[in-house]
């Protein structure tokens, strides 16, 4: 315990890492836009100035808390400062907020009117304005980058991957892609968590927002959607609800807000999910069966998917050939519904509402197409959807609830935990616990949690299983290298790109607080003991499918996919 006082008021602080938390820790809010506690302190941006008595002005995020100190937070001088520092960014940045997509959500624009700044008191600056739109999943618009670096940073330091970076110096400084080409051509797999990182509009998710709405008003067309399960427990937020609300009311709302869009059928994606439970179940049962291609790693999340095809190709026949859940859907969709319907594929469009955007670019892999035709057409954001509801009027709080349509919306509780952290190898266990223990689940809550490497050995019967869950690529490639090296093994390793797994996917609401990403997860958790069945095996629609056409000859080529060597030695 330290004793400090800050603005003349005395405080006991413990284990606080810096002069910033321990500021936040007692209720005052410093302003920064370079600060981000998952990774390495940067200290550019000067908004956490503080006075320290003996020291003077010093930043308080590289600030270590010290007995005894006394700190200022607003004097006359700090303000001036701050404003001083907003009015130069803002002259430096392309103001037109009006048409940003961050408008509203803006770390610069939410301080600029906290700070009660009214005019630019300096020259506008000419700045690049270039829009990169070449990614499929995301949006970089350098006429509103701040240079807090906070992309860099996190795509680095979080997922290993480095694609951005600073280019030049002084005023020319700018961020870009790896030798300022455009993101499509990197390596950049999609996550989306520079979106999350900044502050700013200078990076967003690609939207398909107006494609969607053609679609929907195309009467000739049949629109249907797909929800994912950490959409129920995020899109809330949009609209004055708590972090991890997935009542059967709120989740509820949601479908009645997707009826009043206009969409045709409104389905869950958790029901393919239980089949992704199914069939990455019964291939993780014969691949243990015979010894061969272990560990089996999941293929659930399309960043790793691709992370694994330009990295670690020598381990592409240990991926699960499972589609994502997503990506089964669509399949299963375009190939029942159109039957049901009695229309041709090309009439039938599938939208997705997921919390990720690499799911954007999944959904455009020449691989999940039949005759040119995607078996997922559309991708949104949660943050998407959110922007359709407001644009179409909808007073979301006073909403109805509405039921999911059959059979698509039917889901156990094994699926809905897919969108956090753990979540596909617990589904995938009590699976593998009724085929080969009865049905007796052991024990797993070590699956469950924040750590971005978790270990545990479960014993099903006389099998006893060693799993391994990651989340965040940098984590990922530790543990590959350790699997390689030979220091560890493994017979079932869980990997999803965003730290904390799809509920703090990169479309998903923006949100500094970690606690918001851990009730999300505590949501799905809750949604899952609130419904009937826990297990895949139990869904009586994914039985009765089984049972009338999807032999093993038809659910191999419907729900399973290939992948492709994208190293650059392969290149």
């Amino acid at each position: 315990m330290k004793t400090i006082t800050i603005d003349n008021t005395v405080y006991q602080i413990e284990n606080d890492k810096n002069l910033l938390e321990a500021i936040r820790s007692v209720n005052i809010e410093l302003p920064t836009f370079c600060y981000n506690s998952d990774v390495s302190v940067y200290g550019a941006c000067r908004m956490c100035m503080v006075e320290v008595e003996g020291r003077g002005l010093v930043p308080a995020c590289s600030t270590s808390v010290v007995d005894g100190m006394v700190v200022r937070t607003n004097t006359k001088q700090i303000r001036s400062m701050r404003k001083m520092i907003v009015e130069l960014m803002l002259a430096h940045h392309d103001q037109n907020c009006i048409t940003c997509p961050k408008s509203g959500s803006c770390k610069l624009q939410k301080l600029a009117k906290q700070l009660g700044i009214t005019k630019v008191r300096f020259q506008p600056v000419k700045c690049d304005r270039t829009v990169d739109m070449s990614s499929d999943s995301i949006v970089r618009d350098a006429s509103k980058c701040i240079l807090c670096g906070d992309c860099v940073r996190v795509c680095k330091e979080i997922q290993g991957m480095g694609i951005l970076g600073f280019a030049n110096r002084g005023s020319d400084a700018k961020v870009v892609a790896g030798f300022k080409q455009p993101m499509s051509t990197t390596d950049c797999i999609n996550c989306g968590q520079c979106i999350k990182a900044c502050p700013v509009g200078a990076l967003y998710p690609k939207s398909q927002i107006d494609s969607v709405w053609d679609a929907i008003y195309d009467e000739d067309k049949v629109v249907v959607v797909q929800m994912a399960p950490a959409v129920r427990v995020a899109l809330g937020e949009n609209f004055g609800y708590k972090p991890g609300e997935a009542t059967k009311r709120t989740v509820g709302q949601m479908v009645a807000a997707l009826r009043l869009l206009g969409f045709d059928h409104v389905y869950d994606t958790s029901f393919a999910a239980d089949f992704t439970v199914i069939e990455e179940g019964n291939e993780f049962i014969a691949r243990y069966t015979k010894g061969e291609k272990l560990p089996q790693f999941t293929s659930c999340c399309p960043g790793w998917v691709k992370f694994a095809e330009q990295y670690y190709p020598e381990y592409l026949s240990n991926l699960s050939t499972c589609k994502s859940p997503q990506q089964m859907f669509g399949s299963l969709c375009k190939d029942q519904l159109t039957k049901t319907l009695n229309i041709p594929r090309e009439k039938l469009v599938v939208v997705s509402i997921m919390p990720c955007t690499a799911k954007k670019y999944e959904a455009k892999r020449p691989e999940f197409q039949v005759d040119g035709n995607p078996d997922v057409d559309f991708v949104l954001t949660t943050q998407e959807l959110a922007l359709m509801i407001k644009e179409r009027g909808i007073e979301y709080a006073n909403l109805e609830p509405a039921s999911f349509d059959m059979p698509f919306g039917f889901k156990t509780g094994a699926a809905v935990i897919f969108g956090t952290t753990g979540g596909v190898s617990e589904a995938v266990l009590r699976y593998a616990a009724y085929t080969l223990n009865g049905g007796k689940m052991p024990s797993v809550k070590e699956l469950r949690g924040t750590e971005g490497i978790r270990t545990v050995e479960v014993a099903l019967g006389d099998v006893k299983l060693r799993l391994a869950v990651v989340s965040g690529l940098a984590n990922t490639r530790k543990l590959i290298e350790k699997i390689k090296a030979g220091e560890v093994e493994y017979d079932l390793v869980e990997v999803m790109a965003c730290c904390g797994g799809c509920v703090n996917g990169g479309g998903q609401p923006i949100s500094e607080h970690h606690q918001d990403v851990l009730d999300r997860s505590a949501g799905l958790y809750d949604d899952d003991v609130a419904l009937q069945f826990h297990s895949s095996e139990q869904n009586p629609y994914l039985k009765e499918m089984y049972a009338n056409g999807l032999d093993h000859e038809k659910a191999h080529a419907l729900l399973h996919t290939t992948y492709t060597d994208r190293s650059v030695q392969n290149d």
